[in-house]
């Protein structure tokens, strides 16, 4: 719901205002913030219960290159994320970290404000890493496989510079993941987060 109120407020803005260049074909940007990640409620069934994954808030940069007017290639980078995992009646049995390098295609709707949106979708690949047991499981081995999916993104740029401009913005991520316990397969954390960012973009 969240993803489709900034998707409609970004092509409304785009729709009501008269449209100029906002960026030109060989420009390029770069962006350093934070991203919140949120996986959805409910993140699937392992070992016979309930999985939960918690939030984490990490910095994050952007690189992004315009092919055309207006229209970018952006890749997403960020520090690693780390997440609690948590079983119904276990409590906590596992921590985990991952980097979510995304790779998006975005067109940037230009107007005569100061507020420029944007809508891009693209594919997102997850390395899990440094996943330990804990709780009940403590001395388990546990092994999350990484993840191809699709992803979303849309968000609003606010020029405060000729060059320089705040960024919120939102994204849906597919993210599934294999869970192995001591070698056995024991069920799929269905994470699919969305992330909510801020930032500051410079334009080069």
């Amino acid at each position: 719901m969240k993803l489709r109120t900034v998707c409609t407020t970004a092509f409304i803005l785009a729709c009501t205002t008269a449209p100029v260049l906002a960026q030109s074909a060989g420009d390029w940007t770069l962006g350093v913030g934070v991203g919140y990640v949120a996986p959805k409620d409910g993140n699937g069934t392992v070992a016979g219960a309930d999985a939960n994954v918690g939030d984490n808030l990490q910095p994050t940069f952007t690189f992004e290159y315009f092919v055309r007017d207006n229209l970018g290639i952006e890749l997403l980078a960020a520090t690693p994320f780390k997440h609690n995992i948590s079983l119904d009646g276990l409590g906590k049995v596992a921590t985990t970290q991952h980097l979510p390098p995304t790779l998006s295609l975005q067109y940037h709707f230009a107007n005569n404000s100061a507020w420029t949106p944007f809508l891009g979708a693209g594919v997102n690949y997850t390395k899990f890493f440094n996943t330990d047991s804990k709780g009940a499981i403590t001395g388990s081995d546990v092994d999350l496989d990484d993840s191809w999916g699709v992803a979303l993104h849309a968000g609003v740029d606010y020029k405060i510079s000729d060059n320089g401009s705040l960024r919120m913005d939102l994204r849906w991520i597919d993210i599934d993941t294999d869970v192995e316990l001591n070698g056995v397969d024991v069920g799929t954390a269905k994470i699919d987060p969305v992330v909510f960012g801020m930032s500051y973009v410079h334009r080069f």
